[in-house]
């Protein structure tokens, strides 16, 4: 067994950068490279794809990172992790075969299944939301359960240099090569809290290094147009050491990563995952070099007896339309624009939403009360499960040229399907896992 295991994070989310990840690989000494790929909505964007064509559903980079990264893979013998098999983990391993055949490189990919639970969702369940019936919120487009590392270590099990995922909790990706290479059992909960506090740190990439993060004046962080993504040195007690490649842009400071400890945490003492409720209050973090941290501390108890399950559903159109105001009486003109809209079409819409960017669209009202602009975008929205409805909006705002104040340009339309999520509970044992291996 592995005292010391290196695992990097090349990407945090679907659109993510390439070129950390290619760095990580070929200059991080990496034994594993993990890329989480996968929120609530991808998921369900993802299912849609796959029901318009039954040969995507897969991450939509899946491609454009394979083929820088695949040949550094194997050139460094580092071991992929990824979810970006989305809703359709088997077409994405074999999109993986076809380009390791154009470049006359062998690989082995371990697919791994059984997060696609929607023929176990009859729509009468409670949504963890509002309690009410999912499919009171739409039609149903997807369900998709948060596995753990039960799903991904039969996968390491095999000598497969890439393993692909659906929806697999974020941590639980980081976690089990931990599992694998130090041989912790799955019930010694203390171990995998610790684990899950490093796969917890790691696993929005940049964030941790500076990403959403940086303020110029606050919180100053340098580079951020090179901005390096994380590794973590694990040893077989659960410690870490978080760092990054040297030469590459942000900073890695007790601030970031406490910042990213707390990140989407709500009770830091039970933070649920499908492998353990971990316990965030005991960690501790020591800056011992140059960007470069270490972790001690976390725990766990048990496991959760039933799994997250994210639902996507159809939630209608949006439509929208935006203009711009400017010089004098920007604000003024703009008012009267919006006015105009709610009083042609405000009574077709549950809710329709009038916002002048730069003065009220984050904060409401409150905060703009003593401010005057010299230019002002009015934006328009609403959302209707009739899409011709929807897209009047755009239309009524166009209109707004030669119908509305004076000086108004730069007006733009759009109308797109909304994917709503919302999620449920499901009973563990109900999901059936399993692998399927392809080589080139």
């Amino acid at each position: 067994m592995k005292q010391k295991l290196r695992i990097g994070c090349g990407a945090g989310f679907s659109g993510d950068r390439l070129e950390p990840a290619l760095i990580l690989t070929e200059k991080g000494n990496l034994d594993y490279l993990v890329l989480e790929c996968l929120a609530e909505r991808t998921i369900a964007l993802a299912q849609k794809r796959k029901k318009q064509n039954p040969e995507t559903g897969f991450d939509i980079l899946l491609e454009r990172r394979i083929e820088g990264l695949l040949p550094l893979l194997l050139k460094h013998d580092t071991r992929l992790i990824s979810n970006m098999g989305a809703a359709n983990p088997m077409a994405g391993a074999k999109k993986i075969l076809e380009i390791a055949r154009s470049k006359g490189l062998k690989v082995k990919v371990a697919v791994v299944l059984g997060d696609d639970v929607a023929s176990f969702v009859s729509g009468g369940e409670p949504s963890l939301e509002g309690n009410k019936a999912l499919e009171s919120y739409g039609p149903i487009i997807s369900a998709n359960a948060y596995l753990g590392v039960s799903s991904i270590l039969p996968a390491l099990a095999t000598d497969a240099q890439i393993i692909l995922t659906g929806r697999v909790a974020d941590p639980s990706l980081f976690l089990a090569p931990m599992i694998h290479e130090f041989g912790w059992k799955e019930d010694d909960f203390d171990l995998l809290g610790k684990g899950t506090v490093l796969g917890h740190l790691l696993e929005c990439a940049g964030q941790i290094t500076g990403g959403y993060f940086a303020d110029p004046l606050s919180k100053p962080i340098p580079d951020m147009h090179i901005l390096g993504h994380p590794f973590v040195d694990v040893f077989s007690d659960g410690t870490g050491l978080i760092s990054k490649v040297e030469g590459t842009g942000g900073a890695i400071t007790l601030q970031t990563v406490k910042e990213q400890l707390l990140y989407e945490v709500i009770d830091p003492s039970n933070y649920y995952t499908p492998d353990v409720i971990a316990d965030f209050t005991s960690v501790g973090f020591e800056q011992v070099g140059k960007d470069l941290v270490k972790v001690t501390g976390g725990g766990g108890k048990s496991k959760p007896e039933q799994l997250k399950v994210s639902v996507g559903y159809h939630a209608g159109f949006l439509g929208e339309g935006e203009i711009s105001y400017g010089g004098a009486h920007a604000l003024e003109r703009a008012e009267l624009a919006g006015e105009i809209i709610r009083k042609r079409i405000g009574t077709l819409f549950e809710k329709l939403r009038v916002d002048f960017i730069g003065m009220n669209s984050l904060h409401g009202d409150e905060l703009s009360k003593n401010s005057n602009p010299y230019e002002v975008r009015l934006r328009v929205a609403g959302i209707s499960r009739e899409e011709n409805l929807a897209r009047l909006i755009g239309e009524e705002v166009e209109a707004l040229y030669t119908n509305g104040p004076a000086g108004g340009g730069g007006a733009r339309k759009s109308i797109q399907e909304v994917i709503g999520v919302i999620s449920t509970l499901l009973e563990r044992e109900k999901i059936e896992l399993g692998i399927q291996i392809f080589e080139s």
